[in-house]
């Protein structure tokens, strides 16, 4: 089905595989982005804090420090190989966060999912490089990034609706048989190429230049931002409008189609306009947005539209900067990108703490709206800077 947004310049293989490489990446994504919205609910569930809950998942995104390494591992196997290696940790992860005792369980069944995510999309992004030229490979991670927004449009949601019907627990579940679908059709349809290793074994060039450590500090900064915003707003939509499952899920339905958007826009435009300008405008986009959430947060509806310009701008910047990500270390993919994604989770990381307890010291999410706002000028400035000294040499 995607494959007819590709011209004759895309080869077969990827034309022909697209569709059910953006499909099994929509579950990876409902699985790892289920957690957020729903962290009120879960919370109660335990009994616990939205603190607490925080700090769990502050533990789970700082396993994104690992994604430098996992990045070197996955250039030294074969692409099928580390899909399939991320698809079965996800798959135990979720299972082990739906059926998990106690806060513990669930932490490290969170972190599972967040640990082995590293492999499949580093497996999939290494994929894509081995078949499609970096100047015209906006347009193809742009189309594979509306497994992003269909992860929450489609995935997330449906986890809502059985959470609202039985229970967080059985939403989790859901994704775990979402995950046994996909491993069937990645084992089916994805298969080893005998030149993969040898080719990159090749190469010894895995270290960034000097400029280079401006995208990733650009992508902690970017992800630093929208985690203020997605770890709270289930909270303030419950808190301030009495908002439940139903409703976040909702909420989250049409956020996903926000999203969708700003991937299709990216797949036509982040090629033309340039990677490193599309990020920066992104990023742009997103300061006001979180600067008008703060004011407006006890409105519903100029709050939710507010919210939706910060996410706009969060996923075009994303998504452009995947492809930018890509090509830092030329023939190690893998290496370059699993930098770049260590530096987002570690952003991640640090923002579930300090966006929850900014969330509950302030009583609402006006305070990490300003700071997710700043985080987000703080990235234009680093990408503009990268820009201006030259970009990537290519």
């Amino acid at each position: 089905m995607l494959g007819r947004w590709l011209d004759n310049s895309f080869s077969n293989i990827v034309r022909n595989n697209i569709t059910t490489l953006t499909a099994v990446r929509l579950t990876t994504n409902a699985c790892y982005r289920f957690t957020p919205p729903f962290v009120a609910i879960i919370a109660k569930g335990f009994n616990v804090s939205l603190s607490e809950i925080g700090v769990a998942l502050t533990v789970s995104e700082l396993s994104g420090l690992l994604s430098p390494f996992i990045g070197r591992l996955v250039d030294n196997l074969s692409r099928r190989r580390a899909m399939l290696a991320g698809l079965i940790g996800i798959g135990c992860g979720a299972l082990l966060a739906g059926i998990s005792p106690n806060l513990i369980g669930f932490t490290i069944g969170v972190t599972m999912i967040s640990i082995t995510k590293n492999f499949f999309d580093l497996g999939m992004s290494g994929w894509i490089s081995d078949h499609v030229p970096y100047e015209i490979r906006g347009r193809i991670i742009g189309l594979t990034e509306i497994s992003w927004a269909f992860g929450l449009l489609i995935g997330v949601s449906t986890m809502g609706v059985v959470t609202a019907l039985l229970s967080w627990r059985a939403g989790f579940i859901t994704g775990f048989i979402g995950i046994l679908i996909s491993t069937a059709f990645i084992s089916s349809r994805i298969k080893t190429e005998p030149h993969e290793i040898s080719s990159r074994a090749a190469d010894d060039g895995s270290r960034l230049n000097g400029r280079a450590w401006l995208v990733v500090a650009t992508m902690f900064a970017i992800m630093s931002a929208s985690q203020c915003v997605f770890i709270t707003f289930g909270a303030w939509l419950g808190d301030e409008f009495g908002f439940g499952a139903l409703g976040i899920a909702a909420v989250g339905f049409s956020f996903g189609l926000v999203e969708l958007y700003a991937s299709l826009t990216s797949a036509r435009k982040t090629d033309s306009w340039g990677k490193e300008i599309s990020v920066a405008l992104g990023t742009l986009i997103m300061v006001p947005g979180g600067l008008a959430l703060a004011v407006v947060s006890h409105n519903l509806i100029t709050g939710l539209i507010a919210l939706m310009i910060f996410i706009l701008g969060f996923e075009f910047a994303v998504v452009s900067m995947l492809p930018l990500a890509t090509h830092l270390v030329p023939n190690r993919p893998g290496s370059g990108l699993g930098l770049v994604i260590g530096a987002g989770t570690l952003g991640r990381a640090v923002m579930s703490l300090v966006a929850t307890r900014a969330y509950e010291s302030s009583n609402g999410i006006a305070l990490p709206a300003i700071i997710g706002a700043t985080s987000a000028l703080v990235a234009t400035i680093l990408m503009y800077t990268y820009h201006h000294r030259g970009g990537l040499v290519h």
